[in-house]
């Protein structure tokens, strides 16, 4: 933190979405509805699962840990990006603007190891069902959440640690409503063609590579599924369906900002919005929605032991 000791910038300043207050009042009721559903629905799956006996297997564990994941990819940039809307001076400090950087990083990196996790959990209990519960045992579960962590915040420290110590001597406006690299690195005084590349590498390529991995793993899985199919085959696939659709819309907007060449400034936004926004909350939905044991039974469950904890208090 101590770069910002060689800059003359000790502030940034976000042009935000848009200058309409109509579309402003709309974004801020659709932004604050889908804050509030996704704080509410990925608490509620980690309580769930936390408190329901009946859902302490490996996939629930990596299901609950992807939804407290998701609490801190909704809670990055959203809560400044509503309360900014209607604000005409939209800034962030230089310390603010690298901590909602590393966050942002951090807690893609860590999502990323889960979701290869959560398909590994599924290759084994589709593929190797007679070894399930040897093979994904209490050790290797929190061996997966310990390489979560270790994999997101090497993943970003080691690109903090090259844009820290960047001077920036003005301009100091950043189009958008939360800071990102590509924006943060070009504002800087210096020649940052070799850092752009490093973050085209690091992020671009490493979701690519992620991302093309998960799906031919869920290709491999699919397959398997339809050689060996059962009562349960209609199950798998489901389950495998909602896992595919929380790949495609983690992994999607991710592509677009770190390896499309120009991209459009109003495409940016949206996706932003939406990545930042409307993703955590799908992720719950998606998996509740998809999954007949949390939706009929645990969360039934647990809405009892709360109601009936209410009436005892």
């Amino acid at each position: 933190m101590e770069g910002s000791n060689h800059s003359l910038v000790s502030e940034f300043v976000f042009l935000g979405l848009t200058n309409s207050w109509h579309i402003q009042l709309l974004l801020f009721l659709f932004s604050s509805m889908f804050y509030v559903a996704s704080i509410t629905g990925n608490s509620f799956i980690v309580l769930t699962v936390t408190f329901d006996c009946h859902l302490h297997s490996p996939m629930y564990f990596l299901l609950a840990n992807l939804s407290f994941i998701d609490l801190g990819v909704s809670s990055v940039s959203s809560p400044k990006m509503i309360y900014d809307l209607f604000r005409q001076h939209k800034v962030i400090s230089f310390r603010g603007c690298i901590t909602q950087m590393f966050c942002m990083h951090a807690v893609s990196g860590v999502e990323m190891v889960l979701l290869i996790a959560m398909a590994f959990d599924r290759y084994v209990a589709i593929c190797k069902p007679l070894h399930y519960l040897t093979i994904m045992s209490p050790r290797m579960c929190l061996f997966f959440l310990v390489a979560a962590w270790v994999v997101g915040l090497t993943h970003s420290l080691v690109q903090i640690a090259f844009v820290v110590n960047l001077p920036f001597c003005g301009p100091n406006v950043l189009d958008s409503f939360y800071c990102d690299l590509p924006r943060f690195i070009k504002l800087a005084c210096i020649d940052t063609y070799q850092l752009e590349f490093m973050v085209t590498a690091n992020s671009g390529f490493l979701s690519v590579g992620v991302f093309f991995l998960l799906i031919i793993s869920y290709i491999v899985i699919i397959v398997s599924v339809q050689k060996h199919s059962s009562g349960g085959s209609s199950k798998a696939l489901s389950t495998l369906s909602a896992h595919i659709s929380v790949v495609v819309l983690f992994f999607g907007p991710l592509i677009f900002f770190y390896t499309w060449p120009s991209p459009s400034t109003h495409l940016d936004k949206f996706l932003a919005i939406f990545d930042a926004v409307v993703t955590p909350f799908l992720n719950p939905v998606i998996y509740t929605l998809r999954n007949q044991e949390m939706k009929e039974m645990a969360m039934k469950r647990v809405c009892r032991q709360l109601v009936s904890y209410g009436k005892s208090s």
